[in-house]
């Protein structure tokens, strides 16, 4: 007997692998599937701005990077002697003005640079809702009525929220990527919604959120031959659908959920040969891992003379893989 719904995962026609520049944009489950391919040493670049929910923010962050915007203190606000950017994870905020903003155009300068050489953009959508400034944001740098990618838990009146409407979903998106195939022509785009439920807004709200993105990605999906749909939503919230796939929030999905997640990623979207090549490499980064109780021991020693070996025949067999990081742990003999 079946205890899960068995649904059909379309395969990509060309499939990623260690070989590609892959840039990760949109919400915290974006950072699930990019933590664990850069922890498998792809060529990965996650969230120059910082976890982005709505396609408003993730366009505008996108279109930034085309146009390696350089932001000025001007840019920014002061709430509670910290200063932040509207359009940027409350990462980037820093007590210093300059301090934020070379953190911030460094890491423009970054997307930039990655975007040009870049192979894929995966995409995940989380809300639908948009945040714009009011009249009460009197520290805001930015014109009444703009979104915001963050509110930095600014004062409510500060903002005006709304859910934005398929259509004009759609349009942004294709105004979006027609701009960037025009900065990177090589460039394929992979789109996922993510399963975390934005309870706060209420249920209702949510699922009227999450169907309305749904509906926009697959108008763009239909439309553009070099974009793609990943069902990690309907994985989710149609095949597991059970609460113990759940963080202890109810909202998240668990360690469990997005390790399943993956492995049907891996399966779909990943190439054969770089299938078997993560193995390998996760051998090499668990070894790297391993802390020693004794590492004066002779045993510790050989056990790093040997990983060493194994990482050095890895890079000599695939030069496209960076472990540096594990050669230099290893070497400490």
């Amino acid at each position: 007997m079946d205890l899960l719904l068995n649904i059909e995962l379309k395969k990509l026609p060309e499939p990623m692998g260690y070989r590609n520049k892959i840039l990760l944009m949109g919400s915290c489950f974006t950072e699930h599937i990019g933590g664990a391919l850069e922890e498998l040493k792809f060529s990965v670049l996650q969230n120059p701005n910082g976890i982005l929910f709505g396609p408003d923010s993730v366009c505008r962050s996108l279109l930034s990077y085309c146009d390696n915007k350089q932001y000025k203190k001007s840019d920014l606000f002061q709430l509670q002697e910290v200063w932040h950017s509207w359009q940027h994870h409350s990462r980037f905020s820093n007590l210093e003005p300059a301090e934020a903003i070379r953190n911030i155009n460094e890491s423009t300068q970054t997307a930039h640079d990655f975007l040009k050489q870049a192979d894929w953009v995966i995409i995940t959508l989380g809300s639908a809702f948009t945040y714009r400034l009011t009249s009460q944001a009197t520290t805001a740098a930015e014109s009444v009525g703009n979104g915001v990618a963050n509110c930095h838990r600014a004062p409510a009146n500060w903002f005006t929220k709304e859910m934005l409407p398929a259509a004009v979903i759609i349009t942004m998106l294709e105004e979006c990527l027609q701009h960037l195939k025009k900065f990177n022509p090589a460039l394929r785009f992979l789109f996922t919604v993510s399963p975390v439920r934005h309870a706060r807004d209420g249920v209702v709200e949510n699922n009227r959120s999450k169907a309305r993105l749904i509906e926009a990605v697959h108008h763009i999906v239909d439309k553009m031959e070099e974009c793609f749909y990943f069902p990690a939503y309907e994985l989710v919230i149609d095949v597991l659908r059970d609460y113990r796939f759940y963080d202890i929030d109810l909202v998240h999905p668990n360690y469990a959920a997005t390790q399943f997640v993956f492995e049907k990623f891996s399966e779909t979207c990943l190439e054969e040969e770089s299938r078997q090549l993560m193995e390998e490499v996760k051998k090499i980064v668990i070894a790297r891992k391993h802390r020693a109780f004794q590492p004066e021991t002779k045993a510790h020693q050989q056990f790093l003379i040997s990983q060493f070996a194994k990482a050095k025949e890895l890079v000599q067999k695939y030069p496209f893989l960076d472990l540096k990081k594990e050669l230099v742990y290893f070497s400490q003999t």
